[in-house]
């Protein structure tokens, strides 16, 4: 069992083992989605991740499956990263 202590910022540290078992590295981002059960998931910000919590949650629409399939395939660009200064 693996606890992290919320700051008064809101941030939490997550700890090593779960990193690891996430393949989380420096500057990656975390998904954090609500299941229809009410479970809480945090899984890594890869395509197979976010395709998964859409349709746990039901949020996948046509829309977003075209968009999921052209990203996967290379044709859109990623706009999750900050711009450049």
């Amino acid at each position: 069992m693996n606890l992290a202590k919320v700051s008064t910022n809101g941030q939490i540290t997550i700890p090593v083992e779960i990193r690891r078992l996430l393949k989380l590295k420096d500057g990656d981002k975390v998904l954090f989605y609500r299941k229809r059960s009410g479970e809480v998931v945090i899984n890594n910000t890869s395509l197979v991740a976010i395709q998964e919590a859409l349709a746990e949650t039901g949020e996948l629409g046509v829309g977003e499956a075209v968009i999921l399939g052209e990203l996967a395939k290379g044709n859109m660009a990623d706009h999750t990263q900050k711009p450049e200064s």
